[in-house]
């Protein structure tokens, strides 16, 4: 998937205009590509549309009008595309309490080499973190990862697809639904 040009992002006054139409498709395109997995992780899987939308977001709450500002969220949200025939997320810890969600991102250290994608039985995928987002006593709540997926598990996506996670101190799994799996597929192209 090629990344967002700067040429691709419209002024904060023409945003605004277009931000009446776009946000409803914006909302329902991200539940589709939303999944949760176990009580306390949500998968938000990226592609073009929403992190062009995400880039418009920001400069349209932070009011950037700075042409080298505007280059850099582009830049720092491209990180975001998937690739080359993979995929994309942003992995959400989420704990209501703040004393609990203090108290689990310290125990969730190590969660980087427990998250995968399983395909039709194929051996899994691991999750490859963004290294800034770990620190040494805690996770950051909101993880930039990415999977990359052979050739085969491609192949192979509709006959199914698993996000497992196996962290000692997390376990859970949740099976794609037919809908989430033909959504995510089109981020192969």
């Amino acid at each position: 998937m090629r990344p967002i040009e700067l040429s691709e992002i419209a002024s904060i006054a023409d945003y605004e205009l277009e931000r009446r139409t776009l946000r409803p498709r914006m909302v329902a395109l991200k539940d589709r590509r939303r999944i949760r997995v176990g009580d306390h992780l949500t998968f938000l899987f990226e592609n073009r549309e929403t992190v062009r939308y995400q880039i418009q977001e920001m400069m349209r709450i932070e009011r950037i009008v700075d042409l080298a500002a505007i280059r850099h969220e582009v830049e720092t949200y491209n990180e975001l595309i998937p690739p080359p025939g993979g995929l994309a997320a942003c992995l959400l810890i989420e704990y209501a309490a703040a004393e609990e969600r203090d108290e689990k991102l310290r125990e969730l250290l190590g969660l980087d080499d427990h998250v995968f994608i399983a395909v039709a039985g194929l051996p899994p995928s691991k999750a490859v973190f963004d290294a800034r987002q770990i620190a040494s006593a805690r996770l950051s709540a909101v993880q930039y990862i990415r999977f990359d997926l052979t050739p085969e598990q491609r192949a192979r996506w509709r006959e199914g697809v698993r996000i497992v996670v196996d962290n000692p101190n997390y376990r859970a799994e949740t099976a794609l639904t037919p809908d989430r799996v033909a959504e995510l597929e089109g981020d192969f192209e």
